[in-house]
């Protein structure tokens, strides 16, 4: 199961690019090229994410060493560890001269150092208690490619860790193809989901970012023959009928009708409330779904925003952001 699908059940769930004008400073075109492709995400860590303990020897030897879920590992007695296999090698290599480490975490931005009594058998296989975490793979739709920058973006809003529920801060990342399978349909109280298999030899473009707009990097594969819409502002949002373009079977993407019900231009991405009016995709899912995360919206032939929560109280309802925030932030993070 992948992060879009595994997310705790809320009243709103989420669903795992300078054109010349005085008042705007990012650099994004004003034609983009509409994603709606199912994709593949992995990113990895930076550092390795503690997310539980296990029981050794009836004792939780983690807990009591004072780690907590959410902290992050970045070195053991002093080397560096970058993910689970360095993490392995190091605590083996320090295990031959002690069962103790030292263990430098980072939590709320801060480092510290705890010391870890590892229990080690007869066989010198070595414990910690602790479950780790260096990477999430899952499923979402590719939102926009800006032709000019060939800068993506994903999703519509930022990777969550299941267990913590905290923002995923990632060392880097890629999206690849992914084909779908069939789909869980939607009902009210219980969101459905895309399932889908994937290519991680097709690789389609190297992730820098995961915000809370959504996931943005560099595009490396051909660039999409699509054609390219011109984007819409936030003032070009009107209520009424619009579409969403996405994926339901296998690679094809298509557009659904839906009603935009209200805007709100306060919100940080819950900006466009809408209501899907399209029959066969009400028929084929039931409702928004996870794995829709990132689905164009589109209304009066411009690109105005991408989806990216469904209520889950109505399945037929959900939020979208609006594209011009989604294109800030990719354009702000590209340049870090």
């Amino acid at each position: 199961m992948n992060f879009l699908k595994k997310l705790k059940l809320q009243i709103i769930l989420p669903l795992l690019i300078l054109f010349i004008m005085p008042t705007n400073i990012y650099a994004y075109s004003k034609y983009i090229i509409p994603g709606g492709e199912t994709i593949g995400i992995e990113v990895n860590s930076k550092g390795i994410l503690v997310v539980g303990f296990y029981e050794v020897d009836s004792k939780y030897i983690g807990k009591d060493a004072g780690f907590l879920v959410g902290d992050t590992i970045t070195k053991i007695n002093g080397h560096s560890v970058n993910d689970i296999n360095e993490m392995v090698n190091v605590v083996n290599e320090e295990a031959k001269d002690s069962n103790k480490l030292d263990v430098t975490i980072t939590r709320n931005n801060k480092s510290s150092t705890l010391s870890l009594d590892m229990i080690c058998d007869n066989q010198d296989v070595c414990k910690t208690g602790l479950y780790v975490k260096d990477e999430i793979t899952g499923i979402g739709t590719l939102t926009y490619i800006d032709p000019k920058t060939t800068i993506f973006g994903a999703l519509g809003h930022e990777i969550t860790e299941r267990t913590t529920g905290e923002k995923f801060e990632i060392k880097d990342g890629k999206i690849f193809k992914a084909t779908v399978t069939d789909n869980t349909r939607s009902e009210s109280g219980s969101p459905g989901e895309k399932n889908a298999t994937y290519d991680e030899s097709v690789t389609y473009g190297k992730i820098n970012a995961n915000e809370e707009s959504g996931i943005f990097g560099k595009y490396t594969d051909q660039i999409l023959n699509n054609e390219a819409l011109e984007v819409g502002t936030k003032d070009d949002v009107k209520k009424g009928n619009a579409t969403i373009r996405t994926v339901l079977n296998g690679n094809e993407v298509k557009d659904y009708t839906v009603n935009i019900l209200n805007i709100n231009k306060d919100s940080d991405i819950k900006n466009i409330l809408f209501e899907i009016t399209d029959e066969e995709l009400l028929s084929e899912t039931g409702g928004v779904i996870q794995g829709m995360s990132g689905s164009p919206i589109i209304q009066n032939n411009k690109i105005i925003g991408a989806v990216t929560h469904v209520i889950v109280s109505d399945t037929k309802k959900g939020y979208g952001i609006f594209i011009t925030t989604m294109l800030e932030e990719g354009d702000k993070s590209a340049s870090n």
